[in-house]
């Protein structure tokens, strides 16, 4: 099979996709290892972290993660039976509730956070924190652009 050609632009940006996606491998390994003390996953502990950051339905958490609704619910379900979190009323929509931390749900992210603080910064000093906010700076600018893609015509 012959390989499409691109542009070096094109091919930069494919070696960049490939490198960002062995980037998120190499995260969720650690986010399941550093939340597993804690009796968690990688998965419930992004759940318990946007809960924490606002205040928000699961349809939009399901939204600032980029996961599906159907999965964020499964996931808060979850923690809400072992007591981490638990719905509250929405004013601004009567049948999505509002997922909001307890103290226990508190309590476990700031275990998480606390591993996952000393593990950032070993790893953030070895590359340094120029590097790694140019880098984020770039990966900020390839979301703006693939969000922008998305965007149906008019």
């Amino acid at each position: 099979m012959k390989k499409p050609e691109r542009t070096d632009a094109g091919d930069a940006f494919a070696a960049f996709s490939i490198s960002v996606l062995r980037v998120a491998a190499h995260l969720n390994a650690e986010s399941e290892a550093l939340a597993k003390p804690s009796g968690q996953t990688g998965a419930r502990w992004q759940v318990l972290a946007a809960a924490q950051h606002a205040t928000m339905s699961v349809a939009e958490i399901g939204r600032v993660l980029g996961l599906a609704r159907q999965g964020v619910q499964r996931i808060a379900d979850i923690l809400e039976t072992d007591g981490l979190v638990r719905y509250e009323d929405n004013p601004a929509h009567q049948r999505a509730k509002l997922l909001v931390l307890t103290p226990a749900g508190t309590q476990i992210l700031e275990d998480m956070e606390t591993r996952q603080a000393g593990w950032a910064d070993a790893l953030g000093a070895e590359i340094g924190a120029t590097s790694l906010n140019t880098a984020t700076e770039i990966l900020a600018r390839v979301i703006e652009e693939l969000e922008q893609q998305e965007e149906p015509a008019p």
